[in-house]
């Protein structure tokens, strides 16, 4: 018998909650839930990070928490969907912010184990041939600063990167593989528990949030 959540290959887990549709009285009940969370003395407070604003025909179309009442919320997921930079089809991004070891960005990037440390640290110390500077593959705002991300190993359908915000692991995802040139374009990212804009546009719920990815 196991009080926790487990994962048969993985084992304990925290457990994964994803409204099965978005608006805006789902997105304050989140940002209300986590505002309920014990006040973590030895841990950072989660954000919810969002593009704010977001990219032009873009819409906010989920958002998931992981974790249970007695750990608290130990992870934060946002999901976006638009045309996509290149040739204008649908495209999907999503935004995980983690503590070390909950492993729910390299869930959707499709990374072994529970963190990109690893391969961000091998991207640190081999940037490949041509690139004799360790250049990040993409550079976005977050609470104002520059923050670099390092593209991943990922499946073949979606591309992936890593960083570090706040403290905790920041992972965005996006499909297609192209989509993930928008993180070229100025990208800023916003907390939406200090304050959830009210010209948010909310879309279908994300396919990858409900068993596509």
């Amino acid at each position: 018998m196991h009080a926790e959540h487990r994962c048969v290959r993985c084992g304990p887990v925290a457990p994964l909650h994803v409204p099965e549709h978005i608006s805006a009285e789902i997105m304050a009940s989140v940002v209300d839930r986590m505002a309920a969370d014990p006040d973590p003395a030895d841990r950072l407070r989660m954000p919810l990070w969002c593009p704010w604003p977001l990219p032009p025909g873009w819409t906010l179309t989920g958002v998931a928490w992981a974790g249970d009442d007695r750990a608290g919320v130990r992870a934060t997921l946002v999901a976006c969907a638009g045309p996509a930079p290149l040739d204008g089809g649908p495209a999907d991004l999503i935004f995980v912010a983690e503590e070390p070891g909950v492993g729910l960005g390299s869930r959707y990037a499709g990374l072994p184990g529970p963190d990109p440390g690893p391969q961000v640290e091998e991207a640190l110390t081999d940037p490949g041939p041509g690139h004799p500077e360790r250049l990040p593959h993409a550079k976005i705002r977050v609470d104002g600063h520059p923050t670099p991300l390092w593209l991943v190993r990922s499946e073949t359908d979606r591309s992936a990167y890593a960083g570090e915000a706040r403290g905790m692991w920041l992972h965005a995802i996006a499909w297609p593989a192209s989509a993930g040139h928008l993180l070229a374009e100025e990208v800023v990212l916003h907390d939406l528990t200090e304050w959830t804009p009210p010209e948010l546009v909310y879309g279908a719920p994300s396919p990858y949030l409900h068993g596509r990815a």
